[in-house]
């Protein structure tokens, strides 16, 4: 029986159906790795590998970017934090969650993690009258997850070791009785997603079943059960839905994930735990106030600040965004990894524990509970011992020996999994320790003791392995360690081929899908107006005001502008609709960084180059910038577009936004005007942003925005504006100069929605609301100014003024112009109009104090 005959592609089809990702898995192999030529790397477990196109970006991304220390306050910094926030979303993302349920703590790794949750949980030791907290962990756990019992042992806590058919079998059938006066003591229960040593997946609803008194041991003693789940093992070839899981902690390692960045993982903490959570040490950045001289220490209020002692480590945060691009790209997402993954797994095993000596003893023990048939029960590991003729096993280092002769990489040993490995293969914990006495630890090349095996071999698998893989690991343990002519168990082969593996099983949820945002009941952002707008369909042209003897004293509206893209250019019009959000389409898209990161023109100033225009009747956005073609976003729904639909979250002043990607095509256009990689993002359309600052007058429920910073409109007062030319010119040795700054100039730069005129300068600073037309308005609070009002709009050159002037002249009071909601109408859905020309009545605040 030759062996090309036996591992074939199609024997592998006969086993499995799903392989690859729907295109050339080879080339891809060949472009992403090349430095794999010639090499079979099967320890994914142990870390996968990174592609190259990943650091290759973050590479990139390291050399287009200045990224300073988060916990500084300058343009590099702010960079650095918008960014690592964002890492933050992206990873909630991908396990379908958001920060309404679930915070995440970065951590040097996986065992950092669980060893914060070891010195911060709440443990109780034993008093009078009340038993004290309980660390209980299955027995198939990881070193790093039994050596909590190292911490909570000195406290006086009890550790229980559970084996894993006890849970089930000592389960009640409905959740244990609860009372009044039930115990509160604190319980943790820990217990991995899936085996590192058999990848054996135990069942996620196991968190609930323990929380609920329902499983052993919870239901034996009454306390507050709280559950930690062990994902490391499991998250690089699967994906975790943590709406269906209720674990309170879970530790994860990115290396695991995409092999780079290594020395980085995170805790992910559900919010009701994250309180529970007790810190003693306390480093920089995690301190609201402390004093020095006396002992008072008030932590930050944000759970990641509390436990993110020092400054984290935020390059390497940074490359896990390029880990997910590159996962994305390559793959499409878990459910094809897992199905792959799990495919090569499979076949591995069929084939594995079919083969047999000339004689018909078996060549290998696999170690499993299953037979690799369900992927919701089973991960891509394989673990077992070569046998020989005689049924005796075949040390694992003589195997790891002759593979490293193939370039063949495995794993072997007891993978920091004592549990798993005794009940496997049988070791009491007398022989655990006899095997010390002989001088054999972990880790270590001595395989067997008194011709016992003390490890066994893994092979595991990852996004990058291919059936050519799998072919040559089964033909090097054929050739290197059967008694030849060797055999197959052909009535066990046809039996696993029969066994209908449950592919279904999969679970299909969208890492990109809805965080379960509430939702608008009418959406208007996207309904045009009925109004034709009209434009001078250029540069903004500032409408220029009757004088104040020819109005009469009478306020009126004299320009109105709207902002579609965020730091971008204005378009002037003279009659707009108002929505539930403002202006229509004000702020509706942004330009992010390949990090996701909303660009400002504090970081790039030539963003006031780009001149959005909105075309009501044709529906659509047109974009255009010096230098550029014309390039066209439709208004409407992106659905009908035939785009990814790709969902991104991001900051905006704060506040996490959720924004969908308008295409490839115009990202293009944005990367080559702007000169680095970027993407235009719209707003949501089934995402409620809440301003944060409602003023005390606000009315009934909180205020919708959009991508706005503050609030839903910004008006300023043309008579305000003149008073702070003067002061602008009089600084000016030549008012002449070409470091003066026109109205016309200087209006565009506060980049408000709405100018008035015909008031006194600042009065609008005691106004308390006011009325446009028709429409009522009620005033937010004055505008906080920044460098933004420094920036040209028409070159983004940078200059002092008119912040200069306006700090002296406001008595260090940078604000100027005041932010406006709109007053609630009887009926929320509908659209009014503000059109130029409109008088301005306004109303007098008892106080100027906002």
């Amino acid at each position: 029986m030759e062996l090309q005959e036996i591992f074939t592609f199609q024997s592998f089809h006969e086993i499995w159906g799903p392989y690859g990702y729907g295109y050339d898995l080879p080339e891809m192999i060949k472009k992403e790795f090349s430095r794999m030529k010639d090499i079979t790397y099967l320890d994914h477990a142990g870390t996968t590998l990174f592609p190259e196109s990943q650091i290759k970006a973050f590479y990139q991304d390291l050399t287009r970017n200045v990224y300073g220390n988060p916990h500084s306050h300058n343009l590099s910094s702010r960079l650095t934090h918008d960014t690592v926030e964002h890492v933050r979303y992206r990873i909630l993302e991908h396990f379908n969650t958001s920060l309404e349920e679930h915070t995440v703590i970065f951590t040097s790794g996986c065992t950092a993690a669980l060893k914060l949750v070891a010195e911060s949980f709440p443990w109780s030791s034993a008093c009078t009258g009340e038993p004290g907290s309980l660390f209980c962990y299955l027995t198939d756990n990881h070193t790093s997850v039994v050596g909590i019992r190292g911490v909570s042992g000195q406290l006086g806590v009890t550790s229980l070791p559970v084996s894993p058919h006890e849970v089930e079998a000592r389960a009640r059938h409905s959740p244990r009785a609860t009372s009044a006066i039930d115990s509160q003591t604190p319980h943790l229960f820990c217990y991995p997603a899936q085996s590192n040593f058999s990848g054996r997946k135990y069942p996620l609803s196991y968190a609930r079943g323990i929380q609920t008194g329902c499983l052993y041991p919870a239901c034996e003693r009454p306390g507050r059960w709280l559950v930690l789940l062990d994902a490391a093992a499991l998250v690089g070839c699967t994906g975790l839905d943590l709406r269906e899981n209720t674990a309170d902690f879970i530790p994860i390692s990115f290396y695991k994930m995409f092999g780079f960045p290594t020395g980085l993982g995170a805790l992910l903490v559900r919010n009701e735990a994250a309180a529970l959570l007790r810190k003693g040490y306390f480093g920089g950045g995690t301190a609201g106030a402390y004093l020095a001289g006396e002992d008072y220490f008030v932590p930050k209020s944000s759970v990641s600040s509390r436990f993110e002692d020092g400054t984290i480590s935020f390059l390497d945060v940074i490359a896990v965004h390029h880990g997910f691009e590159a996962l994305q790209k390559l793959t499409g997402g878990m459910v094809r990894i897992q199905q792959h993954t799990f495919g090569l797994a499979r076949y591995t095993y069929v084939m594995l524990s079919s083969l047999l000596h000339s004689n018909g003893q078996p060549l290998a023990h696999v170690y499993c509970d299953n037979e690799f048939q369900d992927p919701s029960s089973q991960g891509a590991i394989l673990n077992f011992n070569v046998l020989d003729s005689h049924g005796g096993v075949v040390g694992y280092s003589q195997v790891d020996k002759l593979a490293s002769l193939f370039n063949i990489h495995v794993r072997t040993g007891c993978f920091c999994n004592t549990g798993a490995c005794q009940v496997f293969l049988g070791i009491s914990n007398q022989e655990v320790k006899d095997n010390l006495e002989a001088g054999h630890v972990c880790g270590d090349s001595i395989d067997l003791v008194d011709g016992r095996a003390t490890g066994s071999v893994r092979v595991s698998f990852g996004y990058m392995s291919t059936f050519e893989d799998c072919q040559k690991f089964l033909s090097f343990i054929v050739n290197c360690f059967t008694d030849k002519p060797f055999r197959m168990d052909e009535e066990r082969l046809a039996r696993l081929k029969l066994a209908v593996p449950f592919v279904g099983s999969v679970e299909q949820f969208s890492p990109s899908a809805s965080n379960g945002q509430l939702e608008h009941k009418t959406d208007h952002r996207d309904k045009a107006p009925s109004l034709i707008s009209s434009t001078n369909g250029g540069e903004i042209m500032i409408h220029t005001p009757k004088r104040p003897e020819e109005r009469n004293n009478t306020a009126i509206l004299t320009n109105i502008f709207i902002y579609p893209i965020k730091s971008c250019a204005a378009f002037e019009v003279r009659e707009w609709s108002v929505g539930p959000l403002g202006l229509l389409h004000d702020r509706t898209w942004m330009v992010v960084n390949e990090n996701g990161v909303c660009l400002s023109q504090k970081r790039e100033p030539t963003l006031g180059q780009i001149q959005p225009r909105i075309c009501l009747a044709s529906n659509a956005l047109h974009i255009t910038a010096p230098g550029m073609n014309v390039i066209t976003v439709q208004l409407g729904d992106l659905k009908g577009q035939n785009l990814s639909q790709r969902t991104c979250q991001s900051k905006v002043c704060g506040d996490r936004v959720q924004t969908v990607d308008c295409g490839d095509e115009v990202a293009s256009w944005f990367s080559e005007f702007l000169g680095k990689p970027c993407r235009l993002m719209k707003q949501k359309p089934d995402f409620i942003r809440n301003m944060k600052k409602a003023p005390e007058n606000a009315g009934d429920g909180p205020t919708a925005v959009s991508l706005v910073n503050e609030a839903q409109f910004l008006l300023i007062s043309r008579t305000s504006v003149e008073m702070l030319q003067e002061r602008i010119s009089g600084r000016l040795e030549d008012p002449s100069s070409a470091q003066a700054i026109s109205m016309q100039q200087l209006i565009a730069r506060f980049r408000a929605n709405l100018v008035v005129t015909g008031t006194n300068p600042l009065e609008e600073d005691d106004w308390s609301g006011l009325t446009i037309g028709n429409s009522g308005f009620r005033v937010a609070g004055r505008c906080g100014r920044c460098q933004m009002i420094g920036i040209d709009q028409e070159s983004g050159a940078r200059t002092q003024e008119p912040l200069k002037s306006l700090s002296d002249f406001r008595q260090g009071k940078v604000t100027f112009g005041i932010y406006l909601l709109q007053q609630p109408m009887a009926n929320s859905s509908a659209i009014t109009t503000l059109s130029v020309g409109s008088p301005i009545d306004p109303e007098l605040s008892r106080s100027d104090d906002y």
